[in-house]
């Protein structure tokens, strides 16, 4: 191997541990100092000697121990350095011993400890699943604010805050005891939620960071299950995950063109993962405490089913919706109902019951918003706001065969 090719398979090496091992190893360490903050700060530091240690001196065995080592010995200078400085002595030493690497065996892997104390009730809780998404599997503030429909400015703010919380506060980074879980869990379970979002809106997985993005979700999810195997909710997010994940090798074409549930090939659904997901549903709601969750998975069982029955349910996806939207009171609830009503009722009466996009502006940068619009404008004959809401979308859509996909619907339209 050449100097050049071993140079850009230790940045390669450096860059996939770094996705793969960013979340373990923060809560790692912040459990250990119970400051978020310092341990991101001094992990960034790490991967920054990777991407220049790596290359020179070749890649260590075990990558995530070498960067376990430099981030803990980065943590200790911050803190002797900086405002972050222990009272005495003895703390600081309390921390050194606290933050020594383990010498046997795996670094445990505390990321779900992480999740739930980021959903501690002293945590604003607009802040807690965002707070997850950035310490815990390393979203930036502008992912995370587009999921959360808000700002990156006023995203980054709120993070900044809670994370100081924590450490002010003396959080406990740990899984809380049964009497604590209630007022938790649904935190993590929409921050698990939000970050599989994200990662799934690469269909073809060929953006590294949002395919690990999927399988560390998948792999909390399923943690989470274990941990819980009573709550019907954790089951009903795992079943609403595969049964998405399941239909990823279809949305694309071999072009790489976006394809609509309607129009997939079957034959390249995960049907072992719909297997899976279903059963997951039936045990949830034996359980007989529905919650949003199961609600959305039972949605996508409803979806599957009709596609291989061919027998219209759209009356029951617009029941489960409104089912949906009395829990969350979600606007994007609103819009999948409304598109629901209009497959029974007709086109009109689907627009009569989108949500008024001049009562929340939330919507106005919000693209499924406009794209739906448009579709049930075209179909009542008002081709010229159904171009207009079409355009919006295409210039608001990040997924270039998506927008490729708009611009052939816009094109369809009568001028």
């Amino acid at each position: 191997m050449s100097t050049r090719e071993g140079d850009e398979q230790a940045r390669y090496t450096a860059d996939a541990v770094a996705r793969r091992s960013y979340g373990k190893l923060v809560a790692f360490l912040a459990a250990r100092t119970r400051d978020v903050a310092a341990a991101e700060d001094a992990l960034s530091e790490a991967f920054a000697s990777a991407l220049i240690d790596w290359p020179r001196n070749g890649c260590p065995q075990n990558p995530e121990a070498w960067l376990l080592t430099v981030a803990r010995r980065k943590t200790i200078d911050m803190f002797r350095a900086s405002r972050r400085h222990p009272s005495s002595s003895e703390e600081l030493l309390l921390i050194e011993e606290a933050l020594a690497a383990p010498t046997q065996g795996e670094i445990p892997d505390e990321r779900l400890a992480m999740m739930f104390a980021c959903a501690h009730p002293s945590i604003d809780a607009a802040t807690r699943a965002p707070l997850m998404l950035q310490a815990v599997l390393g979203l930036d503030a502008k992912r995370i604010s587009s999921a959360f429909l808000a700002s990156p400015t006023a995203m980054g703010k709120r993070l900044v805050r809670a994370k100081e919380k924590i450490r002010q506060a003396g959080i406990a980074i740990r899984v809380p005891g049964v009497e604590e879980l209630p007022a938790r869990l649904d935190t993590v379970l929409n921050a698990i939620y939000a970050a599989f979002s994200e990662g799934w809106t690469d269909p073809t997985g060929a953006d590294a960071a949002r395919r690990d993005l999927t399988e560390e979700t998948l792999f909390l999810s399923r943690l989470v299950v274990t941990l819980l195997p009573n709550e019907p909710e954790a089951l009903g997010l795992l079943a609403l995950m595969l049964h998405a994940e399941a239909r990823r090798r279809a949305r694309r074409s071999s072009e790489g063109e976006f394809v609509p549930l309607a129009d997939q090939d079957q034959s390249l659904w995960d049907h072992a993962q719909i297997a899976e997901a279903e059963s997951l549903l039936h045990r949830a709601i034996k359980m007989a405490r529905i919650g949003r969750f199961q609600l959305e998975a039972a949605v996508q069982s409803a979806h599957v089913d009709r596609c291989r029955t061919g027998a219209a349910n759209w009356s029951h996806v617009a029941e489960l919706y409104s089912g949906l939207y009395s829990l969350t009171g979600s606007p994007v609830v609103l819009i999948n109902r409304a598109l629901a009503i209009a497959e029974v009722d007709g086109p009109a009466a689907g627009l009569d019951a989108m949500p008024d996009q001049s009562a929340d502006p939330r919507l106005t940068e919000y693209q499924p918003y406009w794209a739906a619009r448009s579709e049930l404008l075209s179909r009542t004959g008002a081709f010229p706001e159904a171009r207009r809401a079409n355009e919006i979308a295409i210039g608001l859509e990040r997924d270039p065969a998506v927008r490729r996909f708009l611009e052939r619907r816009r094109s369809a339209l009568p001028e």
